[in-house]
């Protein structure tokens, strides 16, 4: 996977609503708590009649909170019990915290109704969601070292409340997956899962295990995914349950399970989980949300509502069609997926919503650039920065991929300075494995292009070498690397090494139906055995390589294939198809000379310069293009 976001831990809910937060419970409506005020606390008749006017306000279009907070801080001149006093100051906190910018009151009363409600017994709905609330406003505010021994003393004295813990749980556990602590994420997570399996919840222990999963993949802990994710599938389909909650399970189970391909390089392998994940979000498409409640309070958790699961299904197949290199299918399911989404946020904040759209614009960049559209690429490149400049959490995830995107977009416009000056910043803010080997790889490709840097190109050759320690699990990463030696033995002029590197490279990409690098290597191939003077051999090699970079479309790869076409075929005298192969040629230079002045000429050209902090907000308009095209005609 290209983009490595924190994940989404399954939230707690009554009801299917979810807003994006650690621990996610739509609050029950002021009117429903008056219903329960007035059975546990005499009906209080002033308290109810302001509650009402309260919840009035509340709902009115548009809401008049202003107005709400007013009838709500009118219950304390009443003197009023402490069970009232408690809930109210946590109607207020609630209210302030989620709908004004005054996070000192909401803090105030948010603390004010966790200390009362302590010294009341059998209070546990106060209680717990004041301590859940303040603990979310404590983040928001970076005081994480308030919120966590907050949730830690709720944990500890919730175990009498199924719903309550769990629920504290998967909070806790969200707080450390933030602070990117996984390990303390893991066992609480692994806690939750023992805990519901005692209560007799099994549909949130496999919630609590996948959980613990998807975290484990994080961390390349494979070893530990495998069994985990062995019980986990044998808990899912054991479970007899609601069936929207079923399908939900089997969801996250499938998209663990190809995310760990795709993870893995492994493109072919990972058809048959993915062609059931996309069965299974048409089956749950199909379904009807059942407004039965479960009968165990501890089953009152979701993962994702069912709309959020097809933008993530729709996103899971464009990583699968970027790597497999079918990329006309990427661009069909990024519309789809960008349409949905641009819906959903108009009707839903959840900051989850912008991570989807963040991945799914990276991998559509990655496509542009491969298919001639540079000035495009470079467009939905400033619009991954106008998304992260709206969320320091987003940027803070997402900065090594934008200067990654970036690095890719200067090999294109033969910037290579600023190509090198873009991954190395990448290179310096990611942790991640995968990616640091996909920056490296791109990098040793500058320096080879360079022809001047042999050093640090050997350094880095020797860092992701494919026969030995190579450093990522990634078949396609290992393809890949095989190439580059490849292509540097090529320029050096050692041809019988690169064609066992290209042959290498070919094996492992058939294998696992990795079309660009298949493309690359036959064309490369192609060139080699045309410097050797080999034409036959060559055509064989270059033919099929065309055929693959059209059906991708590859552009380079087309324009490479087709001045290699022209040579041949004047080299066997074949003016006819020579000729042809040159009005090819000529049509592909034509194509990305004049997209390579459109992109240079645009003012986001200069994020070309952009090493260092978070991303400039306003571009200056360049007077046109300042780079070379030699490398590309």
């Amino acid at each position: 996977m290209f983009s490595r976001e924190l994940p989404r831990l399954p939230s707690g809910a009554p009801s299917p609503n979810i807003v994006r937060r650690p621990v996610v419970v739509v609050r029950p409506k002021m009117a429903a708590q008056a219903a329960q005020a007035a059975q546990a606390e005499a009906s209080e008749s002033w308290y109810l009649a302001l509650l009402g006017f309260a919840e009035h306000f509340r709902t009115s279009s548009p809401p008049k909170i202003r107005l709400c907070v007013h009838c709500l801080q009118a219950v304390f001149p009443f003197k009023p019990p402490q069970r009232i006093e408690a809930r109210t100051h946590l109607q207020l906190g609630s209210v302030l915290y989620h709908h004004t910018k005054n996070s000192e009151l909401a803090r105030s009363h948010l603390e004010k109704a966790w200390l009362i409600s302590q010294q009341i017994p059998q209070f546990e709905d106060v209680k717990f969601e004041a301590a859940s609330l303040l603990s979310e406003l404590y983040c928001q505010e970076n005081s994480v070292d308030a919120a966590k021994p907050l949730l830690r003393k709720a944990i500890q004295i919730s175990q009498q409340t199924p719903y309550w813990h769990c629920r504290l749980l998967f909070q806790l556990a969200q707080l450390h997956t933030l602070e990117k602590d996984l390990v303390s994420a893991c066992d609480l997570l692994g806690v939750g899962a023992e805990y519901a399996r005692v209560v007799g919840s099994e549909y949130t222990r496999a919630l609590f295990l996948l959980s613990k999963g998807m975290l484990l993949l994080m961390e390349r802990k494979l070893q530990e995914v495998h069994p985990l994710l062995t019980l986990c599938g044998q808990i899912v389909e054991n479970w007899q349950g609601n069936p929207i909650q079923k399908e939900s399970l089997r969801v996250f189970f499938l998209v663990l399970q190809v995310t760990h391909y795709l993870d893995a390089g492994q493109v072919k392998s990972v058809k048959p989980c993915l062609k059931q994940l996309q069965q299974c979000i048409q089956t749950i498409s199909t379904l009807h949300d059942d407004e039965i409640l479960p009968s165990n309070p501890a089953d009152l958790f979701h993962w994702l509502p069912k709309e959020h699961m097809c933008v993530l299904v729709y996103l899971v197949t464009v990583m699968h069609s970027m790597q497999a290199g079918y990329l006309e299918k990427a661009q069909k399911y990024t519309d789809k997926a960008l349409m949905q989404l641009e819906k959903l946020k108009m009707l839903d904040c959840s900051p989850i919503l912008s991570s989807f759209q963040v991945i799914l614009l990276e991998h559509i960049i990655m496509c542009r650039l491969v298919t001639g559209h540079k000035a495009t690429a470079l467009q939905e490149i400033s619009q991954v920065c106008q998304l992260c400049q709206q969320s320091p959490r987003l940027f803070s995830n997402h900065a090594a991929q934008l200067h990654t995107l970036l690095g890719l977009y200067c090999i294109s416009v033969n910037c290579m300075d600023n190509a090198e000056a873009q991954f190395t910043t990448a290179l310096r803010l990611t942790t991640h494995q995968e990616l640091w080997a996909f920056i490296v790889t791109n990098l040793a490709s500058v320096y080879i292009r360079e022809g001047n840097r042999h050093q640090e190109l050997y350094n880095l050759l020797e860092r992701i070498n494919p026969d030995h320690n190579f450093p990522v699990s990634s078949h396609c990463l290992r393809a890949a690397a095989f190439y580059i030696r490849g292509l540097f033995s090529f320029f050096q002029g050692r041809y019988n090494e690169a064609k066992r590197f290209l042959r290498e490279t070919l094996k492992m990409s058939n294998a696992e139906d990795l079309n660009r690098l298949t493309a690359c290597s036959l064309v490369l191939l192609g060139h080699i055995f045309y410097v050797l003077g080999n034409h036959r051999e060559s055509n064989n090699m270059v033919v099929p390589a065309m055929q693959l970079a059209s059906k991708i479309p590859d552009m380079s790869v087309q324009l490479w294939s087709s001045a290699l076409l022209r040579d041949l075929n004047k080299a066997c005298g074949n003016a006819m198809d020579a000729h042809e192969a040159a009005q090819m040629h000529q049509n592909f230079s034509q194509q990305l000379l004049q997209d390579h002045i459109e992109a240079c000429s645009l003012p986001e050209h200069n994020l070309i310069t952009w090493t260092d902090g978070p991303p400039p907000v306003q571009f200056q308009a360049q007077n046109g293009p300042t780079t070379s095209l030699a490398s590309l005609l």
